[in-house]
């Protein structure tokens, strides 16, 4: 049996400069949420695919109404909490290298160290929140795979402010600061998307957040 070649990211191309990397498309959103950053393109099509390939050939969970995976450690969604019995250990060989890569490329400060993967059949999706706050640092970073769709951001002090972006597939969405605690995000549980007056149909869509990990020196639960 061939073995599976590695995740090498020695093809993507150079990081450029925020502004060129910001679609016009999403221009409002980067602009008016602070902490907002939007990629596109941030792994080659070919990584894409072995992403996705990979992801696979692990055992999916259906704790919830979509799958998930978890690395690293196991998020407990209904009390919104993590401690240390929830450590599932480092995390695997590729997800490792995209971590770093992250870091490298100063999307994140630290590298991190849970990682959540979900899986969005057309009709799923999941309610707006903001990643647990005590549980996990300030940047959260998330990858999407498989089907483009909208991503909504609320504002948690004027929820009738509410701005879409289009998360391609093979992009790139950074939350930090405002974006991160300020900010609602959620995906409607629908099967197609208008964007620039243009319906889009939902196929498959799988996503990565990535996220570090607050360690409590007291073994205290995370919640």
């Amino acid at each position: 049996m061939q073995q599976q070649l590695e995740l090498d990211f020695t093809t993507v191309p150079q990081e450029q400069p925020a502004k060129q990397q910001s679609p016009s498309r999403n221009q409002k959103a980067v602009v008016t949420i602070v902490g907002l950053d939007y990629r596109e393109d941030y792994i080659n099509e070919h990584q894409h695919d072995w992403l996705l390939t990979e992801i696979d050939r692990n055992r999916w969970l259906d704790d919830l109404k979509r799958r998930v995976q978890h690395y690293g450690f196991k998020y407990d969604y209904k009390a919104r909490k993590v401690n240390y019995d929830m450590r599932i250990g480092e995390l695997p060989e590729w997800l490792k290298r995209l971590s770093q890569k992250l870091h490298k490329d100063e999307h994140t400060p630290e590298v991190a160290d849970q990682v959540i993967v979900n899986e969005y059949l057309p009709g799923q999706g999941i309610a707006s929140h903001i990643d647990c706050e005590p549980c996990f640092e300030d940047t959260i970073v998330s990858l999407s795979l498989g089907s483009g769709c909208i991503m909504d951001f609320t504002n948690k002090f004027d929820k009738s402010e509410k701005i879409p972006v289009w998360l391609e597939p093979r992009s790139l969405v950074v939350l930090r600061g405002e974006a991160r605690h300020e900010w609602l995000h959620g995906i409607a549980a629908r099967k197609s998307d208008e964007w620039d007056g243009q319906k889009h149909e939902r196929q498959r869509r799988v996503s990565l957040t990535f996220r570090k990990v607050i360690i409590k020196t007291d073994k205290t639960p995370l919640k």
